[in-house]
C-alpha cells in the first residue's frame, strides 16, 4: 500500500487539529454548551465541529441526549490521544522558546506530598549550583493526578508512588520506605507499651486518599485491614503533612512512612503501634513520558536525577 493509499496517513494529512481542540473542550467541561462557551463559539458551530469530525473519522464519538452525555469507546481513544497531542504542542513552543547556548528553561515537577529524598535533594542543589539562570517548580499533588499530569506532557517528570505501571511511560525507581502505624497523644493507645494487633481491632482510622487495595498504597491498606480497625476511614489527604496532622490530633490510628514518622515518635508527638515486624514496603518513582518534547533544563535535569540513582545501591536508598 502507497503512503497515498494509507488512511492513517491520510487522517494526519487531512485532520484538522481545531476539532480536536473541540473535543478536548467539550468532553472536559460535560457538555456542547459550556464547552462552546469555553471556546467563545456558538453552540451550532461546536456541534457541527463534532459532526464534521465524527464524519471525517466514520465513527460516532460521543453519545449524547436529553440527560445523557457518554463517550463511546473510539471517543474516548480519540480524546486520550488528543490530550497527548495537545500537550506536545504545548510543549513544542516551549523547546522552541529555550533555544540558547545557556540553559535557561522552566523544569515543571509533580511530586507526592511524602517524597523526604537525600538523593532528589542533591540533585536539585547540583542542578541550581550548575544551571542557575534555569527556573524551577513542585506541584504537591496525589500520584494519581501526577502520573496523569505526565501522560498530559504538562509535567517535565513526576515523583511519586505507582500501582500500575503505564506502558506508555517511563519508570525509575528513586526509594523504597516503609510504613507503620501511629497514633497522637489524645488516643487511649497512646503511649502503651506491649500492644498487639489485636488492640487496634475497632478504633477509628486516618489515611491517604491513595490508601485501597485498588490504589498505590494498597500494602498499606492491607495492613490497616489486617489490624481489624473500623472500616470506616474518618479523615483522608493526599498530603502527608494532613494526615499526620489529623493523627496527632487523635482523630484516629493512620499510615506514616516510618523514617519520616522517626522525630516524632522521638520528640513525643506520635506513637508507634503494631505490627512492629515486617512492615511494609512502597515503592517511590521518578516517571516521565519518553515521547515528551522537553526543553534543555528538562533533559538536564533528568539526567542528573537517573545518573545519580544508577549510582548508588538500592540498598542504600531504602529507609527504614
Amino acid at each position: 500500500m502507497s503512503t497515498a493509499d494509507d488512511p492513517g496517513a491520510r487522517l494526519a494529512r487531512d485532520l484538522d487539529w481545531n476539532l480536536l481542540r473541540t473535543l478536548i473542550a467539550v468532553v472536559q467541561e460535560g457538555s456542547v454548551t459550556r464547552g462552546a462557551e469555553r471556546l467563545r463559539l456558538k453552540q451550532p458551530t461546536v456541534s457541527n465541529a463534532l459532526r464534521r469530525l465524527e464524519e471525517r473519522l466514520g465513527r460516532r464519538l460521543i453519545d449524547r441526549g436529553p440527560g445523557r452525555f457518554e463517550l463511546t469507546e473510539a471517543g474516548r481513544i480519540l480524546y486520550r490521544e488528543a490530550i497527548e497531542i495537545q500537550g506536545s504542542i504545548h510543549r513544542l513552543g516551549i523547546a522552541l522558546r529555550d533555544v540558547g547556548e545557556e540553559i535557561s528553561g522552566h523544569v515543571r515537577i509533580f511530586m507526592a506530598s511524602h517524597v523526604l529524598s537525600p538523593v532528589f535533594d542533591a540533585t536539585l542543589a547540583d542542578f541550581h549550583a550548575a544551571h542557575p539562570r534555569a527556573t524551577l517548580s513542585i506541584d504537591v499533588t496525589a500520584s494519581r493526578l501526577a502520573i496523569e499530569e505526565v501522560l498530559a506532557r504538562r509535567a517535565s517528570f513526576a515523583v511519586c508512588l505507582v500501582h500500575d505501571k503505564n506502558p506508555t511511560l517511563q519508570y525509575r525507581r528513586l526509594f523504597r520506605e516503609f510504613f507503620g502505624l501511629f497514633c497522637g497523644p489524645p488516643h487511649p493507645l497512646f503511649g502503651r507499651e506491649g500492644l498487639t494487633r489485636a488492640d487496634l481491632e475497632g478504633h477509628s482510622s486516618v489515611s491517604f486518599v491513595t490508601d485501597s487495595l485498588s490504589d498505590a498504597l494498597h500494602a498499606v491498606a492491607i495492613m490497616r485491614a489486617e489490624a481489624r480497625l473500623d472500616e470506616k476511614v474518618v479523615a483522608t489527604s493526599s498530603h502527608l503533612e494532613e494526615v499526620r496532622r489529623m493523627i496527632i490530633a487523635g482523630l484516629g490510628v493512620g499510615p506514616l512512612p516510618l523514617h519520616v514518622a522517626s522525630p516524632d515518635v522521638r520528640g513525643g508527638s506520635l506513637w508507634r503501634l503494631p505490627p512492629y515486624t515486617s512492615p511494609p514496603a512502597v515503592d517511590v518513582y521518578v516517571v516521565w513520558h519518553p515521547r515528551a518534547t522537553m526543553n534543555r533544563a528538562e533533559q538536564t535535569m533528568l539526567k542528573m536525577l537517573t545518573t545519580r540513582i544508577d549510582s548508588i545501591p538500592i540498598e542504600d536508598r531504602t529507609y527504614s
